[in-house]
């Protein structure tokens, strides 16, 4: 084939490059189906990094494709969209200027801000300063180490009680490069404390409920991108008979693991590890809602991008048993969420919304019993993709906070 032919020419480029100078990120869209095996063939042959949909085995005809393509494999992928009138746009001109774009006055400062993204350290004090300075409403706890032996620390916020109360888990940040994630774990946890007692539906929650928050999930992936490369996705997991490292945390949950949208390669971005549970950081999330599973309700868990809320099932296009009640929450907290800044956001069930998956968390919490089981993709819809400018920080997260509230809202009148 055409397109093999020509890759044949360029050499591979195996090493983690930390700097994207010159690299691009282009949106096609298919409509044949030549179009979709053009795009797979090129997956096959030159490193792309897919940026939606998450690997090449779930493009289809008539989605949009954003990948990241490297400097050195422009010009050939420039020539073959054009030869084979495949539509496409640049979504991101220099990825370089791009990233150091997200950071919007300069460097960021040495203390934690809710407007910035703040990496694994600050984040880490900042949980400490919040757990010391709000005892009498929030506490922490380590619900096991990373890979790499970072804490994976645990918030659960609520008035104290003599008795077990019915809870919310909500997890942020389990794709190391979706930066905006745990900046809205963190939003949340500041503004649930600072309407405690004068936001009439916040103190509710708090006094009825728990809501228990990993602010990130991926510590050492999380870590990686504030240091080594910005575009990391995965764990930092190493396996022997491999040099590639990681897996997708969100591929490794018992949820009809690794049937469908995950890959068995060590080496790709959706790869499910080497068995359900491998990455320490998904067994340890895992072992937690198993120990509270009779009082978890509801389960979150927030990425990005591409304004989405989602639920189970992803790895089957079955719907849930209770499809219709999932989906009139998510409508309602969809509606919620567009009120402040007319943000439009898709509901559905992720398979047939988006595309299937397999090995996801908020399915197999689904699956576990909890009922209440929502996936959040959050902005943008691709102008800025994972680059999200720090800008778009407090919009997003205040917007966001709006459709959290309405699902914990409506949980706190529907316990089970």
């Amino acid at each position: 084939m055409k397109v093999l032919l020509l890759l044949g020419l360029v050499a591979f480029a195996s090493a983690d490059n930390t700097r994207f100078e010159g690299e691009k990120v282009f949106r096609l869209k298919p409509v044949l189906d030549e179009h979709v095996t053009l795009i797979k063939d090129l997956a096959n042959s030159i490193e792309v990094d897919f940026w939606r949909p998450e690997n090449a085995e779930l493009v289809t005809i008539d989605i949009d494709v954003d990948i990241h393509v490297p400097a050195m494999y422009l010009d050939i992928v420039s020539t073959i969209l054009h030869q084979n009138d495949m539509e496409h746009e640049v979504l991101i001109e220099d990825l370089q200027s791009a990233i150091e774009g997200q950071i919007d006055n300069g460097p960021s400062p040495r203390t934690h801000s809710y407007t910035k993204y703040n990496n694994f350290h600050k984040v880490q004090s900042w949980i400490n300063y919040m757990v010391s300075s709000n005892s009498d409403l929030i506490s922490k706890q380590t619900i096991g180490n990373s890979y790499e032996g970072r804490p994976m620390t645990l918030l659960k916020l609520g008035k104290k009680s003599s008795s077990v109360k019915p809870a919310i888990f909500m997890d942020c940040g389990i794709h190391a490069r979706e930066w905006i994630s745990p900046a809205f774990c963190q939003w949340f946890v500041k503004e649930a404390l600072s309407t405690y007692g004068s936001d009439s539906q916040m103190t509710s929650l708090l006094n009825e409920m728990d809501v228990y928050v990993l602010p990130v999930l991926n510590v050492d992936g999380y870590d990686y991108t504030h240091k080594s490369n910005r575009m990391w996705r995965k764990t930092r997991s190493r396996r022997s008979g491999t040099s590639c490292i990681g897996a997708d945390p969100n591929r490794n949950f018992d949820a009809g693991w690794c049937t469908v949208g995950a890959s068995s390669n060590p080496c790709s971005d959706t790869y499910c590890g080497s068995r359900p549970e491998s990455e320490i950081e998904a067994k340890n999330v895992a072992d937690f809602i198993r120990r509270n599973k009779s009082d978890i309700k509801a389960y979150i868990t927030v990425h990005s991008y591409s304004q989405l809320l989602l639920f189970p099932y992803a790895y089957t296009f079955e719907l849930a048993a209770t499809h219709s009640e999932l989906m009139k929450v998510a409508e309602g907290a969809s509606a919620a969420l567009r009120s402040l800044y007319g943000t439009r956001y898709t509901s559905g069930p992720a398979a047939a919304t988006i595309y299937p998956a397999a090995g996801g968390s908020d399915d197999w919490a689904y699956d576990l019993g909890v009922k209440y089981s929502y996936t959040f993709e959050l902005r943008d819809t691709g102008r800025y993709g994972f680059l999200l400018p720090e800008s778009q920080i407090k919009p997003t997260c205040e917007e966001t906070m709006l459709a959290v509230k309405y699902i914990a809202a409506y949980v706190q009148k529907n316990l089970y």
